[in-house]
């Protein structure tokens, strides 16, 4: 079985790149158009969406997505999930409708062609570097001045596949708590069994994602921040939890 399963993966993988590298050759002159100017960012959001539909689509993954809230489409929000896949990106692009600016690591952008959209869009840091997290607040603060909302992915980098959920670094909350703007947890549940960072690994299957209620941060203050981080990431460690044993009883029933 294995004798198939590694060409399989191989091919997948593959697979992948070029369906990533697709869409943005066909949208290129529109791509260049809407990253012009900055203001012209929710008109490239709007394309990200379909490269991401069309990725996923691509790729097998037939995603569904529940919300116990919709954000406001007039209303900027502080968007966090955990983090277990390359799929991560174009999940949260197809789960999130208002527009946003990831915050994310400089390695990407050494992707070709991808990476040539990825570092004139988003926020990018080098977290090794306490110069370029401050950067990255002060660069924050002008996209959400400018109406548009963050994400960031605050387990800081993806974690081992055997750690179900990993520490939250304080960068979202804080920069949340400083702008009184909600954040919005949402749970990616089976990310990291369809697409790992394990290159011999993945298949087509169900993608789910989860907007659970928002957690307001009127009248929080900086002192607050570890509070709020310990909040948002118990909401999404009992939600992958109960998915767990849920998985594990239907398995004994069958």
């Amino acid at each position: 079985m294995a004798f198939f399963k590694y060409p399989f993966w191989l091919l997948y993988r593959i697979w992948f790149y070029i369906l990533v590298a697709i869409p943005i050759i066909i949208m290129f002159p529109l791509l260049i158009i809407s990253i012009s100017r900055e203001e012209w960012y929710p008109y490239f959001f709007k394309l990200a969406r379909i490269w991401s539909k069309f990725i996923l689509i691509g790729m097998g993954f037939g995603y569904k997505i529940t919300r116990e809230e919709t954000p406001d489409p007039d209303k900027s929000y502080m968007f966090v999930a955990n983090h277990t896949s390359m799929a991560d990106i174009m999940l949260m692009l197809v789960t999130v409708k208002n527009p946003f600016v990831f915050v994310g690591k400089q390695e990407l952008a050494k992707i070709p062609l991808f990476g040539f959209f990825y570092k004139r869009t988003c926020i990018l840091v080098d977290r090794s570097s306490s110069k370029s997290r401050q950067a990255v607040f002060l660069r924050a603060q002008r996209r959400l001045k400018q109406g548009v909302s963050i994400c960031i992915f605050p387990e800081g980098g993806v974690p081992d596949e055997h750690i179900l959920l990993d520490e939250f670094k304080d960068g979202a909350f804080r920069l949340a708590i400083n702008h009184q703007i909600p954040i919005v947890p949402i749970t990616f549940y089976d990310n990291k069994k369809r697409f790992s960072y394990t290159f011999f690994s993945g298949s087509p299957g169900k993608m789910r994602a989860k907007v659970h209620q928002f957690i307001p941060t009127n009248g929080l203050a900086t002192v607050d921040t570890k509070g709020l981080n310990d909040k948002a990431r118990t909401l999404i460690w009992d939600e992958l939890m109960t998915s767990q044993i849920t998985k594990k009883s239907h398995s004994n029933q069958e």
